[in-house]
């Protein structure tokens, strides 16, 4: 009965709260209430795919969800992105029957890294993917290596793992496991020789904490890395980006498919590669893979088309307090080609959980990105305005091309007087609207 119940109530709750833009995760909190297992009491698909890591989780779910249907798999996935384990719940529960079975093929979980394992306490995923562990929301999660630990429980021994080969600390989930696939990127054009950014978590080893020796990086600490005392290092990877050319927005897994790439970042490389891997591993073929993966323009409102004036903008969103999104993004800015433009950057809300003014991690992203000709012009604005304005007073960038105006109203309507020049907005999920719902930009569908 109290299954049943619980399920009722769920469904309810969700009907209701899709009807007044809300309710995602809140009736998996009420069905708990009712029935604290019922994610043990219902019948699940074959096939359970979670994703989770500090970055990317969202992308990677929705390619994958895309993948499995153009295979013909019915799939069932969080694609309102509550992803802690009442949202779970409310995901299972709504598409489950009264009798308790889920009507999919596959169940497609992204999973809050700190609350994996409470999320499947009561039931274990067929395939685990792992994108990566960043620095990301200092107030929540602390440190990576803290993050490591809170999924660490989560992983069953019967659950296959599919991890980022090119990162330190995701790697080492695999200690002790034979069940285990890898995805990673050789070395190509965008490589560096050594760790880039304002700070080097790969600097010491996560095993044995000796020093950390690279033979070419990606971004950041990602890439080819061997420990100098204990032999932690990239292992052989399964799938592998073995050529890329950002510029001709070209990408080629295992010397065999070619992907062409709508969104030109190696950011967004990391996330096909393991949604094309974690679909491989469901038996889906490569070239259905790949096709769908071409040109995949995502849906999670991540990028942004809009005019302003006659500027023609590209919003980038950004994950909160997390150093490593927003490098992406400018790194996306710095390599976006020599038309000159003007870069926007609005911190009006630092979380949209955690209220607090803790603005540090603002030292952790690498703002000398934009530091280059073509960028003639930083705009900062927000309530956190003048924080920006200390930061970037420790970067390279001239003084004279950086302004500091705390209106977000005020900035838009000076954009929209001066200039044609191109137009790139940085900023986090909670503050992207407060830019496009001005009446003054014209959203444009990608």
């Amino acid at each position: 009965m109290r299954k049943f119940l619980a399920i009722l109530i769920c469904k309810l709750g969700y009907a209701i709260g899709r009807r007044i833009g809300k309710g995602s995760s809140l009736p998996g909190k009420v069905a708990l209430k009712i029935c604290p297992d019922i994610l043990s009491r219902v019948q699940l698909p074959r096939h359970i795919i979670a994703v989770t890591g500090s970055n990317g989780k969202t992308s990677t779910v929705e390619m994958i969800a895309a993948i499995l249907r153009a295979d013909g798999k019915t799939v069932v996935y969080n694609k309102e992105g509550s992803n802690q384990t009442e949202g779970v719940a409310t995901m299972v529960l709504t598409h489950a029957t009264f009798g308790g079975r889920v009507k999919a093929d596959v169940l497609l979980i992204e999973s809050d890294e700190r609350y994996a394992a409470r999320s499947f306490r009561f039931f274990h995923p067929t395939l685990f993917v792992i994108t990566n562990l960043y620095r990301d929301q200092m107030t929540r999660n602390g440190h990576p290596e803290f993050v490591y630990d809170a999924i660490l429980p989560a992983l069953h021994p019967d659950t296959a793992l599919l991890l980022n080969a090119d990162d330190p600390l995701s790697s080492c989930f695999a200690r002790g496991r034979d069940n285990v696939k890898w995805f990673g990127l050789d070395r190509c054009s965008v490589s560096a020789d050594a760790p880039t950014g304002a700070y080097h978590d790969g600097a010491y080893c996560p095993v044995c904490r000796a020093p950390m020796e690279y033979d070419y990086v990606h971004y950041n600490h990602i890439g080819a890395y061997r420990c100098t005392a204990c032999g932690h290092r990239k292992p052989t990877t399964d799938y592998t980006a073995t050529a890329l050319d950002l510029d001709a927005g070209r990408l080629t897994i295992d010397n065999a498919v070619t992907v062409e790439l709508s969104f030109r970042s190696i950011y967004n490389v990391y996330n096909i590669l393991a949604a094309y891997a974690a679909c491989r591993e469901c038996g889906v073929s490569p070239d259905t893979a790949a096709g769908v993966i071409s040109r995949y323009i995502l849906k999670n409102g991540r990028m942004q088309k809009f005019t302003l004036g006659s500027h023609h903008g590209t919003l980038l969103t950004s994950k909160h307090e997390n150093s490593i999104a927003y490098d992406t993004n400018l790194r996306y800015i710095r390599g976006a080609g020599e038309a000159p433009c003007t870069v926007l950057v609005i911190v009006d809300a630092v979380s949209r959980k955690y209220y607090t003014s803790e603005t540090s991690w603002l030292w952790d992203i690498d703002f000398d990105l934009l530091n280059c000709q073509h960028v003639e012009r930083v705009m900062l604005c927000g309530r956190y305005a003048s924080d920006l304005a200390v930061r970037f007073r420790f970067t390279a960038i001239p003084p004279e091309k950086i302004h500091v105006g705390e209106d977000i109203p005020e900035a838009a309507a000076l954009l929209q007087e001066q200039g044609d020049e191109d137009l790139y907005v940085v900023t986090c999920f909670s503050d992207r609207d407060k830019l496009l719902d001005l009446p003054a930009v014209k959203k444009e569908a990608l």
